[in-house]
């Protein structure tokens, strides 16, 4: 196929999400995404051509069809036979209840009796099979021969051929009442003629509401196709919406915090310095208040006072020092001096004290 006959990828864009939503399996492409790869989209709509909207060929498909027409042609037949062949054995179940619940005329006996026998007999003729397919000996010994002994007579088997449809349909038409009412129980109270006409019907009904059925089941699957690629849509953007959020915190909030941190900074400084003036004015406010004018006059005397005995002392410890400073310069001598003149001062005190004892004793 030549490159002019694809679509590009802006102009089949719907057609394209209609292929990957219906003919091929969910793969989750964004616009983006075939924006991004052109031919990819070509390929994917290339192949929309030849396949159906199920994914296989055309020849598949139409190869598919052919069989399942087939299949529902061997199982209509199947159900058919089944069908009969589970009322008539309805048909005897109940003759053998009513045998025990009331009494029954000769021709209903031999009816099922003859119906019984000839379905017993029916059935293991073809247990037997046929002869010529058969390699080991028949079983139990009996050939298809000895079962057509026991058939029933003619006369009884063409009396039972004859009514065995008006049982049928007997039998048949109760199970479609059964069927009609479960469907819409208020049909319980009509008459037979009015039941038969919905019989007539329910077919059709049956069938439409099978249609709305699947109409609503491929909507289902297509609206939870739609979720999934809303789902990873939705995630993608949350994903890229936690980025813009993760990139707004990083180069605004962090870049201000600095500035955000000094004028908060500035702002403790102004109100520390408020608080220490006003503790100030406080203390001010109450020595204001604890002392008078007059106390602080007293104050400020004695401070002076004070001040001044503090001076006439650092003077008299100024002169001493310097005389100290005299008395260093002499060196061992002076401290020698220093011990005699020591010893001389306790030898002359030791004498006073005698002195004054031996006076105390005088006296």
């Amino acid at each position: 196929m030549a490159s002019g006959d694809f679509c590009s990828p802006g102009e089949g864009m719907e057609m394209l999400q209609q292929v990957c939503s219906k003919q091929l399996p969910p793969c989750n492409l964004s616009e983006e995404d075939l924006l991004q790869n052109p031919h990819f989209s070509q390929l994917l709509l290339s192949l929309s051509q030849h396949v159906d909207e199920s994914g296989l060929s055309l020849t598949l498909a139409k190869e598919q069809a052919q069989a399942w027409k087939d299949v529902r042609l061997h199982k209509t037949t199947w159900l058919r036979s089944e069908i009969l062949q589970r009322v008539i054995q309805e048909l005897l179940v109940d003759y053998y209840v009513k045998t025990q619940d009331a009494d029954l005329t000769s021709e209903d006996r031999k009816f099922h009796e003859t119906l019984e026998q000839r379905l017993l007999v029916t059935e293991l003729t073809r247990l037997l099979g046929p002869s010529q397919e058969r390699e080991g000996p028949p079983l139990l010994g009996l050939e298809k021969a000895d079962l057509l002994e026991l058939m029933p007579p003619s006369e009884d088997f063409v009396y039972m051929r004859a009514r065995l449809p008006l049982e049928v349909e007997e039998q048949l038409k109760k199970k479609c009442f059964t069927v009609l009412c479960y469907h819409n129980p208020s049909s319980d109270l009509d008459s037979e003629t009015l039941k038969a006409a919905k019989v007539w019907n329910l077919a059709e009904v049956l069938a439409g509401e099978k249609q709305q059925c699947q109409a609503a089941k491929s909507q289902q699957e297509e609206r939870m196709v739609l979720l999934e690629k809303k789902s990873a849509t939705y995630s993608q953007v949350l994903l890229r919406c936690l980025a813009l959020l993760q990139r707004l915190l990083q180069e605004h909030r962090l870049k201000t915090q600095s500035e955000l941190d000094r004028i908060n900074a500035q702002y403790l400084e102004i109100k520390c310095s408020a608080m220490i003036l006003k503790l100030r004015m406080e203390e001010l406010k109450i020595l204001s208040d604890t002392y008078t004018a007059e106390k602080v006059e007293v104050h400020r005397l004695i401070r002076d006072r004070l001040e001044g005995a503090i001076r006439l002392q650092e003077q008299d410890m100024e002169k001493s020092r310097q005389v100290l400073n005299t008395y260093e310069v002499l060196g061992e001598e002076f401290d020698k001096l220093v011990k005699e003149y020591t010893q001389l001062k306790q030898a002359t005190e030791n004498k006073r004290w005698t002195l004054q004892e031996f006076n105390k004793a005088c006296r």
